[in-house]
């Protein structure tokens, strides 16, 4: 049953940190700053240099998550917290908070299920070159893949909607899990939207949890799994056609002697090519089964997400406001 909601709408900051004591005091009395109503919650993730003990003397609702990883901190925010507009952001300062009111009267004039706050200038602050060169060539592979909907899938500056996020299924244990909720959007069709954003550089001290080459092998292994569920004809027809070439690879010169002598001389090459052809044949049918399967899967995660509220019912002065001086009197006394 949906939730009646209230004039003015419960939201809900939510910060996953590891190991950011230099800067989760700063971020959170930002957002305090920002948005004097909302609740914010840190989930510490086994920090070890005081993480928690900042946040909670700069006024968080601070949650210890033991199992590691980005994506299980977000899965247990969202299990947990009630509320009706979810704002997610690093606690490692490179976001602005001064941005969560704007990224929230787009959410309710936009009618959004999602706004991501793309990265502006993200790639000449990536770290390294590796990481620069990664960013491009994985929007890229997911615009091919997915769709064109989103031009930067690892902001992790986003807000959400209470239906979004009680609908969305999140499996992924680590920095995977942008991907999976923009994949999530595009599977569903969900009305989403971006806001170009400042990205800021980490302040001294602070250091990136990031691995080019780990990461970013987790990242394409989550591009394949999410295809296998999402889009299983194309994924396994692109198997199908590697093994079938293969096997007219193989097959080509044994039926060439055929046709020129009669013989078959090479057997077990025919044998190999014959069991890579049906191997072909059973790729195709699984994924012709395998689609009408995730269609319906689909068509259930589409109804439970029908069945929740939408943020249009949602009134705020946020969303009739103009936008606010980035100057608001008292901000820096606050801070």
């Amino acid at each position: 049953m949906a939730r009646t909601l209230t004039h003015h709408p419960d939201i809900a900051v939510l910060l996953p940190c590891y190991n950011e004591a230099a800067t989760i005091g700063a971020v959170v009395r930002g957002f305090r700053a920002t948005l004097p109503d909302a609740a914010i919650h840190v989930y510490d993730n086994n920090s070890t240099d005081g993480t928690a003990l900042q946040a909670m003397l700069a006024g968080a609702h601070v949650v210890r998550e033991r199992r590691q990883g980005k994506g299980h901190v977000v899965r247990r925010m969202f299990a947990d917290i009630e509320a009706d507009i979810y704002i997610i952001a690093d606690g490692d300062g490179t976001y602005a908070p001064d941005d969560a009111e704007e990224l929230v009267r787009t959410l309710l004039t936009e009618r959004a299920d999602m706004v991501v706050g793309t990265r502006r200038g993200v790639h000449a602050d990536a770290g390294r070159q590796g990481h620069a060169l990664g960013n491009r060539l994985f929007n890229l592979l997911y615009r091919t893949i997915f769709g064109p909907d989103f031009t930067d899938i690892f902001s992790g500056y986003r807000a959400f909607s209470r239906r979004f996020v009680k609908s969305f299924p999140a499996v992924s244990g680590g920095f995977e899990i942008e991907t999976e909720m923009s994949v999530h959007a595009s599977r569903l069709k969900l009305p989403v939207s971006e806001l170009e954003l400042d990205y800021g550089r980490r302040p001294e001290g602070s250091h990136s949890k990031l691995s080019t080459f780990r990461d970013g092998g987790k990242i394409l292994w989550m591009f394949a799994m999410l295809m296998k569920e999402t889009r299983p004809f194309a994924f396994f027809s692109a198997i199908s056609a590697a093994f079938m070439l293969t096997s007219l690879g193989f097959m080509t010169p044994v039926l060439a002697e055929y046709f020129d002598t009669g013989l078959v001389s090479r057997m077990p090459t025919w044998v190999l090519s014959m069991a890579l052809m049906m191997i072909s044949f059973m790729l195709f049918t699984a994924g012709v089964i395998l689609d009408s399967v995730a269609r319906a899967r689909a068509e259930q995660l589409r109804i439970h997400y029908m069945s929740l509220e939408t943020p249009s019912a949602v009134k705020t002065p946020l969303a009739d406001a103009k936008p606010a001086s980035r100057d608001r009197p008292g901000k820096a006394d606050a801070a």
